[in-house]
């Protein structure tokens, strides 16, 4: 029988079991062509998860004790809608635990946090080769028709 996981904000005392699995997601985010973050990056965005004056958030999913995934979401506005939305821009469950429901619930609990604050939608990314991924977003959310662009400036 799967241990359904405990979904919580992410707390200072986590701080070694997020970057076990931040390293992991970066090392995922690379294999599948993406080019990692500066270093800098991994301390700037730990101390905005934690910060209240950020509008970045983090939650980890536990499994009796422990860390086995995470997901960050940013609120903003948006010129589509008078109330905020939501941007899911981090999921990742550690490879051991992948299959047993943890992303499910890491992107509920982002969807009721959204709810909370009166944010009209969730919304996310993810890489076209991420076909599992993929598989469990068709399931509760709407493929959109939109591409992603980048450019640095």
């Amino acid at each position: 029988m799967t241990t359904s996981p405990t979904v919580r904000p992410l707390k200072e005392a986590d701080h070694a079991s997020w970057l076990t699995l931040w390293n992991g997601y970066i090392a995922a985010c690379v294999a599948e062509g993406i080019a990692a973050p500066p270093a800098e990056c991994t301390d700037l965005n730990w101390s905005r998860l934690l910060s209240n004056e950020e509008p970045v958030f983090g939650l980890i999913a536990e499994i009796e004790g422990e860390s086995v995934g995470f997901v960050h979401y940013i609120f903003h506005r948006s010129t589509f809608h008078a109330d905020s939305i939501c941007y899911l821009q981090d999921l990742y469950t550690s490879p051991s635990f992948r299959g047993q429901g943890i992303a499910r619930s890491l992107i509920d609990a982002v969807s009721t946090a959204a709810t909370a604050v009166g944010a009209k939608r969730v919304y996310w990314q993810t890489a076209q080769s991420n076909e599992k991924a993929i598989s469990l977003y068709e399931r509760i959310a709407t493929r959109t028709r939109t591409l992603s662009f980048r450019m640095s400036s």
